[in-house]
């Protein structure tokens, strides 16, 4: 399988991103384990988690994901083997969205843990307070990548001004700079990604792995009437996609996937890697089934017509633009 460098690092992974929100959350420690054991044995190394999940469904305080991954990772011996890319200044239970040198001090430390290692591969700024003076933000990952505890940074919900200020800060300062982005980003939500972040993308060669690729379930297929939002603990969020725009996107993947013979998640996640920039989607799994179907997005070649079809119904409206 070809690997993907992310921005101008040393670090390969396969071209996708397992997303491991659901560990602690719809999958308890035995299922991720399976989850996670089926994953590298197809051959992907790539784990994407954050200190915040998932305590927004169990009442928790966050880190349960992580905690999960660092027994998984300890009992399989394989830390040397995998990507772990997590993440810091999301809000949780015990405070708000912070960008500050005293909150990543302490959130490195207990992510660090809670994985059961002494070091983060890819370490992101999961949110942007906006009032953190960047240069805080940025010196104290220089702090973390000069002891060790960080190899890389990058970051997911900053605005593009912020993010082109902290990408030009980082170069003039000889700091650690944003290697990857981590932005909203699929077939029913694009317009505020490629109009805004894709030209900074491609002026500082950073790698994108999109969050949300799936649009939280809706680009599966499964979701095409207001009955059935409760197939899934995240049903009620389908009703901002459920529009005319969204049923017609989901009948062009169900063309194309009949084409491919395979599934309408499938289509749409081969879509977003055929983008430019892209590292790979980030998708998460409950089943062997499911992980099965993401997976076989990174085989899956669409061709001409199957991009321009996509392309066309897609851009025809665009739906929560951030």
């Amino acid at each position: 399988m070809k690997k993907i460098k992310i921005g101008q690092t040393d670090i390969e992974v396969a071209p996708f991103n397992l997303g491991g929100n659901v560990f602690g959350w719809t999958l308890d420690e035995q299922k991720s384990f399976e989850l996670l054991d089926a994953f590298i044995e197809a051959g992907f190394n790539f784990i994407d988690t954050a200190d915040m999940y998932s305590y927004w469904i169990n009442g928790g305080v966050g880190g349960e994901s992580e905690t999960i991954i660092g027994k998984w990772m300890k009992a399989r011996g394989n830390r040397d083997k995998v990507i772990i890319a997590t993440k810091v200044g999301g809000p949780t239970g015990v405070h708000e969205t912070d960008s500050s040198r005293r909150h990543i001090l302490e959130g490195v430390e207990k992510s660090l843990e809670r994985l059961q290692t002494n070091y983060i591969d890819l370490y992101y700024l999961h949110y942007d307070d906006e009032k953190t003076p960047i240069e805080e933000t940025l010196r104290t990952f220089h702090e973390l990548v000069k002891a060790g505890k960080v190899k890389h940074i990058a970051v997911s919900n900053i605005s593009p001004e912020r993010l082109r200020e902290s990408l030009e800060f980082s170069e003039k300062n000889n700091l650690p700079k944003y290697q990857a982005l981590q932005p909203l980003y699929n077939l029913v939500e694009r317009k505020g990604y490629e109009t805004v972040y894709a030209p900074i993308v491609a002026e500082y060669n950073l790698t994108v792995f999109p969050y949300f690729a799936l649009a939280a379930g809706f680009l599966t297929g499964k979701y095409r009437s207001e009955t059935d939002f409760s197939k899934s603990p995240r049903g009620q969020r389908m009703a901002q996609y459920l529009n005319e725009q969204g049923l017609n996107i989901l009948n062009a993947l169900d063309q194309i996937a009949e084409k491919h013979n395979t599934v309408p998640a499938t289509v749409s996640l081969a879509w977003l890697s055929a983008q430019p920039h892209i590292g790979g989607p980030i998708a998460s799994a409950t089943s062997k089934e499911q992980l099965e179907q993401i997976l076989s997005s990174t085989s899956l070649k669409l061709d001409k017509d199957d991009l321009v079809l996509l392309n066309k119904i897609s851009k025809q409206k665009h739906a929560n633009i951030v």
